[in-house]
């Protein structure tokens, strides 16, 4: 549903102001009388209306621009059936073995398309972690961000696991679904040592975050399968090894068959914005005028 109107409407008073003006504020000025008075005023008579009609348009249009003019979108997601879920991901340097990001992305970029319902989250984690999209609705921007990552952008030396598991923790501070979740895929075990696991895995628990831990690669060569078991079971969630393509894409098939809980409904409204277009007209209108009158 969208609308017209105008965010300073009282603006609109400045023209009540500029007509009283105009009609009751007129400057005196020096009378001189000469022959054919008559026909200078006909003469006169066609500018003269033209100069008004200009000046009035031109104050029009600035008092309207002034007054804001917009077109509210209002667009609401309706209460549904889904989860909040936090995707966390690895892109330290071994990522880039075999291409095992882009894999990921693929995949993940699958299972974002399939949670329509769904608010999601992104998280990157590497030599420090950080959040690259919050909690949203607006999953084009999560694919968007997805498709323009790339192995080493938070670094190639280390893995801040569990610092990754506590920012997106955290994402869910003011949540109130039933069904909250993250999803930690890594290759690698924590050298960051930045939080401690045992803080990581309570604050998950705090929020009542289930957290499904997927290690891809060789267990016990490439990532440590005792913690990811550790985190998934302490906070109820489930621990998968993603060794081939054809398990990650099952593991992500898995997870998205879970039963659903209600999010509550959330409404935006999108404003377009038309002032420019009338301080156009009113910078042409003033041109015209200026030119007008000193050709009298």
């Amino acid at each position: 549903m969208n609308h017209f109107t105008f965010e300073y409407p009282i603006a609109f008073v400045i023209l009540i102001l500029f007509y009283i003006c105009s009609r009751w504020c007129k400057a005196k000025g020096l009378s001189i009388y000469f022959p054919n008075m008559q026909m200078l005023k006909i003469a006169s008579k066609k500018s003269s209306l033209l100069s008004n009609a200009l000046k009035i348009f031109t104050i029009v249009a600035l008092v309207t621009a002034l007054a804001s003019p917009i077109k509210q979108d209002e667009v609401v997601n309706k209460s549904d059936k889904g989860y909040e879920i936090s995707l966390i991901l690895d892109a330290s340097g071994s990522m880039q073995e075999y291409n095992k990001f882009d894999i990921v992305k693929g995949i993940v970029n699958d299972f974002i398309d399939k949670r329509k319902h769904d608010k999601l989250a992104l998280s990157i984690f590497a030599d420090f972690a950080y959040v690259a999209v919050p909690l949203t609705y607006d999953k084009k921007s999560i694919k968007r961000l997805l498709s323009r990552l790339e192995v080493g952008i938070a670094g190639k030396q280390r893995t801040a696991l569990y610092e990754a598991l506590f920012l997106s923790s955290n994402l869910f501070k003011t949540s109130k679904s039933k069904e909250k979740i993250a999803i930690l895929l890594t290759d690698g075990m924590d050298n960051a040592n930045t939080i401690p696991l045992d803080v990581a895995i309570k604050t998950a628990k705090k929020y009542s975050i289930k957290v499904y831990t997927i290690g891809v690669g060789r267990a016990g060569m490439d990532f440590n399968p005792a913690v990811l078991q550790k985190i998934s079971k302490e906070t109820g969630g489930k621990y998968f090894v993603g060794d081939s393509v054809e398990k990650l894409q099952n593991i992500y098939k898995t997870i998205n068959k879970l039963e659903k809980s209600e999010i509550k409904a959330d409404k935006y409204i999108k404003k377009s914005y038309y002032f420019q277009y009338f301080l156009a007209l009113a910078l042409l209108g003033l041109i015209l005028y200026l030119y007008i009158t000193n050709k009298e």
